[in-house]
């Protein structure tokens, strides 16, 4: 029932327009073409730099977690509107088998980003992947886009476009995958 509701939101939210490479002087060099990701696929490894501490997060090191994926950037509309939904989220899960992984797009880099977080008084777990090959790796061509994936490390979810990540609707479904 849960997943019926999850998909019947995530359909409602494609409609609307995630930004594409064309929507900022200053976007990133999203890939035009590499490999997608796909639901009830293997989540493909990557690695990234946290914006926090400078360390080093392999995917792969998170097994055992439900991962909300996101590739976002700070000139982005949708990204910016599903933010604070995002940080809600992350508030609720506190505690619990989950890990948020934003990894930011923006050319800026770190300096961008801080400024942007200052600026907005907004804060994500936020990741670095100055080479794009995160974003190559899934298939990324436009922003906002998230994938779900469950303990074992499967892609149980792809989102394009802005979402309201604190509904109780997709609450519940992130909980259940922890189970």
């Amino acid at each position: 029932m849960h997943r019926i509701i999850f998909l019947f939101i995530a359909c409602l939210f494609l409609s609307l327009n995630a930004c594409s490479k064309t929507d900022s002087p200053n976007s990133p060099n999203l890939p035009k073409m590499g490999a997608v990701a796909k639901e009830k696929s293997p989540a493909p490894d990557v690695s990234v730099i946290s914006l926090a501490n400078g360390s080093n997060l392999k995917l792969s090191d998170l097994k055992g977690k439900v991962v909300l994926l996101n590739f976002w950037a700070t000139w982005c509309p949708p990204c910016r509107e599903e933010i604070p939904s995002m940080m809600k989220l992350n508030t609720f899960m506190t505690g619990k088998p989950f890990q948020m992984v934003a990894i930011s797009v923006d050319e800026g880099g770190k300096p961008a980003i801080e400024s942007y977080f200052k600026e907005s008084g907004f804060s994500l777990p936020t990741y670095l992947d100055e080479s794009g090959a995160s974003a190559k790796s899934y298939g990324v061509t436009g922003i906002p886009e998230s994938f779900i994936i469950d303990k074992q490390g499967v892609i149980v979810k792809k989102v394009i476009g802005g979402f309201a990540w604190d509904s109780p609707e997709t609450v519940s479904f992130i909980e259940s995958l922890m189970k």
